[in-house]
């Protein structure tokens, strides 16, 4: 504790500083209140049971009083003046914001300035531009550090939380941020803006912001003139990494191609603080004719388009500390009703447009598919129902084949079956190769002996004969004539035929040719001649 004790004479912890450079990092200056209500907002409801305001402020700002005392020792920080209400005003130095960098995430040459010397006369803009941002950013208090507090204490922190959130986190904004014209980041020419805030939270609907606070000091000529710049560096392209032109605002900073459907430049919001002499009501109406040209977009069927146009959005300091970002207090130029930011920045009639364009279009895919679908289930049933008509049926049974065995009687390339029954079932093909076994094996039995050398007449095939005319299977004694071999035998005239249709055929022809029947009649009476006899004896002469 004692080494602690000398490194941070004031007992500061490394969260307490850590708010400092963040806060600071980011608004340049600020106050020890600001940089509370900002890095511990839950402080503002452990300290509100002291009797005087003065005395909770002192309260609630003791422990970055004494981080920002322990920074100024070890040269990260310095006090910058005072504000017209008396309060500090502190500073980074140029090593605070080196080491502010490390704590936001962001490169040095990106820090900006260390505002030295702004509290010399009262520092009332920077004071505009940090309630701003505190403003949008609605910080939330940590209900579980106040587990040991009051109930009234805790129930007023759980109101904050559940009012309306603000945009993004410290982190999310810039302030003073330099748009070159000319020249470059870094060191930019004339005829550019300075934007007092730039706001990039695209995980809360805001991707790019930039915002001007206003102490109602500025003519709306003085305004208009600012926008004219803002456009110069929105128009301004440069050469990308990739050696593309590009928008040089591209080049620092990522945002959608589009915006609410529109290729509008990035919006501006103009906050108005009245504690100068000028009526911003006043003020809006002339401005907006001033720039007419800047964000008037053109009509279309229900919706605006705005490309190449500046989203320009008012609204005032006290309205947004009320209501914040959620609350309709944003006046979009060329709109007559208040809105919510996001809705005020964003084309809602074009989004909604676009959303019922989707929604028909879906519609209409999704009845072409479902047609497509339908189309689809007709053609399958009609092939189903015409390859069930064209089924085979079992010739034994009269039941249909299965596709297992309508694929094995299928005829080959050859013309020819590969199955032996391809007009039988399963069933019915089993019971005949069983009868035609039986047939088989009671046949091998009834078959003569062979004697000697005497030759076979009759040898059976493995299957019984089909006539190709009537398609009657061939009789035993008739399957037996057509398949009668050896030497002796004499062959069967029609071998394909059965019985009927043989004779059929024998009388048919005797019809059809009687002569050439009576003379082959006369050709078998002729008297056979033995060997050796008139046919030889004519060679022996």
């Amino acid at each position: 504790m004692a080494g602690k004790r000398k490194t941070n004479p004031a007992g500061s912890t490394n969260t307490f500083r850590g708010d400092v450079l963040r806060v600071l990092g980011v608004l340049k200056v600020a106050t020890t209140d600001q940089i509370q209500r900002i890095g511990a907002p839950h402080l503002s409801f452990r300290h509100a049971d002291k009797p005087t305001p003065s005395e909770q402020k002192t309260a609630r700002t003791a422990s970055h009083t004494g981080a920002l005392s322990d920074m100024r020792k070890h040269g990260l920080s310095e006090n910058g003046g005072s504000t017209e209400t008396g309060d500090k005003l502190r500073n980074l130095t140029l090593k605070g914001l080196q080491a502010a960098s490390y704590e936001l995430g962001r490169p040095v040459t990106e820090m900006g300035s260390t505002a030295r010397g702004a509290g010399s006369s009262g520092a009332s803009h920077p004071m505009t531009v940090n309630e701003t941002v505190i403003a949008m950013l609605r910080p939330k208090p940590n209900t579980a550090k106040l587990a040991k507090d009051p109930d009234e204490v805790r129930a007023a922190a759980q109101a904050a939380v559940d009012a309306p959130a603000g945009i993004g986190t410290i982190a999310s904004y810039w302030t003073e941020v330099s748009l070159p014209a000319t020249g470059t980041w870094n060191a930019p020419g004339k005829g550019g803006a300075q934007a007092d805030i730039v706001l990039t939270a695209p995980q809360d609907g805001v991707p790019l912001l930039f915002i001007e606070a206003d102490n109602c000091h500025e003519t709306a000529e003085e305004l208009a003139d600012k926008l004219e710049k803002y456009v110069r560096f929105f128009r301004r392209k440069v050469k990308d990494t990739d050696g593309k032109e590009r928008p040089m605002w591209r080049t620092r900073w990522s945002a959608p191609a589009t915006w609410s459907g529109d290729a509008t430049y990035p919006p501006v919001l103009l906050v108005f603080n009245r504690i100068g002499e000028r009526n911003p009501n006043r003020t809006i109406p002339r401005l907006q004719e001033l720039t007419r040209h800047l964000w008037q977009g053109q009509r279309q069927k229900g919706f605006h388009v705005y490309d190449g146009r500046i989203p320009i959005t008012a609204t005032g300091l006290n309205q947004l500390r009320e209501h914040g970002p959620e609350g309709p207090v944003f006046l979009r130029f060329g709109r007559y009703h208040m809105q919510p930011l996001r809705e005020a920045i964003g084309n809602p009639r074009r989004e909604a447009a676009d959303a019922r364009t989707w929604e028909e279009a879906t519609a209409r895919q999704e009845e072409y598919q479902a047609q497509v679908r339908r189309a689809a289930q007709e053609q399958a049933a009609k092939q189903a129902a015409e390859r069930e008509a064209r089924r085979p049926v079992c010739t034994g049974c009269g039941a249909r084949f299965t596709d297992e065995r309508w694929a094995a009687a299928q005829v080959t390339d050859r013309g020819a079956p590969k199955d032996s029954h391809p007009h039988l079932c399963d069933d019915c093909k089993q019971r005949a190769l069983s009868a035609e076994r039986q047939t088989a094996g009671t046949q091998e039995h009834q078959e003569p002996v062979h004697r000697g050398a005497e030759q076979p007449t009759f040898q059976r095939s493995p299957h019984r004969p089909v006539c190709t005319e009537c398609g009657a299977a061939f009789t035993d004694e008739r399957w037996k004539a057509t398949e009668r071999v050896g030497w002796g035998a004499t062959p069967e005239p029609n071998p394909t035929l059965c019985g009927d249709c043989d004779r059929r055929y024998v009388t048919d022809l005797q019809q059809a040719w009687p002569d050439e029947h009576r003379h082959q009649e006369q050709v078998q009476e002729l008297p056979e001649q033995k060997a050796g006899g008139t046919w030889l004896s004519r060679f022996r002469r």
